[in-house]
């Protein structure tokens, strides 16, 4: 269409295979995000979800299969090469370093870009509080939230999220989701993001994958899934 943006493909994954060691957890999974693009993967326990970020940011066993960012092949690089190339992760045990403080845990991974501590510390003003705490003095909602700014003040071309809500009160779900729409906000940030809460996933992404047993089953904008809640169910195994 004349005057129309091109959209471009900044996460590209093919036929993958791969798991821990010889195990194969995740079967021919294929995929692609557009530029600014929110995408989340759901599915029940257990069905390779976590699995598959790991493979993408290197920490599990690729056996087989593409992986490409912008556009660049990345998948025999070693993580610290793939954060160094533009992704971003926030693992499911958040995994922030207890010894050092919440501006020691940003300063280390900085990265020029737009993402600044200063930016970030005015999205989680919970965290503007506590600068000088250290990692394991702060609550599950700080450490959550010092993970996501970690890996944003790395300035990622992709985000990658494992989990961000599991095991937080209802208050701290909340202020999370009011903190990741404004992170990706005007669709300047790619994420991938995996969740078990669906209310969280369809009001924040576009576009959901479904797995089961290690395959992408189904995938659907949010607004359908919406629609349709008992075809959702069913297809999550509720």
């Amino acid at each position: 269409m004349p005057g129309s943006r091109r959209i471009h493909s900044v996460l590209e994954v093919r036929q993958l295979f791969g798991g821990w060691g010889p195990t194969t957890i995740v079967e021919d999974v294929s995929f692609a995000l557009a530029e600014g693009e929110m995408v989340s993967i759901i599915g029940r326990n257990g069905v390779g979800k976590s699995t598959l970020l790991e493979l993408i940011m290197g920490r599990a066993q690729r056996h087989s299969g593409a992986i490409q960012l912008a556009g660049a092949d990345i998948a025999s690089e070693r993580t610290y090469r793939r954060a160094e190339l533009g992704l971003g992760y926030v693992p499911q045990e958040r995994e922030v370093f207890p010894s050092l403080t919440v501006r020691e845990n940003l300063s280390i991974a900085a990265r020029t870009g737009p993402w600044t501590e200063e930016r970030l510390l005015s999205v989680f003003p919970a965290l503007a509080a506590r600068t000088r705490s250290l990692g394991w003095q702060l609550s599950g909602g700080e450490q959550q939230m010092l993970s996501i700014a970690r890996a944003l003040i790395g300035n990622p071309k992709v985000l990658l999220m494992d989990e961000p809500t599991e095991g937080l009160a209802p208050v701290v779900v909340e202020q999370l989701v009011a903190a990741i729409r404004s992170v990706t906000a005007g669709n300047a940030l790619t994420v991938l993001m995996v969740e078990q809460r669906v209310d969280v996933v369809l009001e924040l992404s576009s576009r959901c994958m479904i797995m089961d047993r290690g395959r992408i089953v189904h995938e659907a904008t949010s607004a359908a899934l919406r629609e349709n809640p008992e075809r959702l169910a069913g297809l999550i195994g509720l």
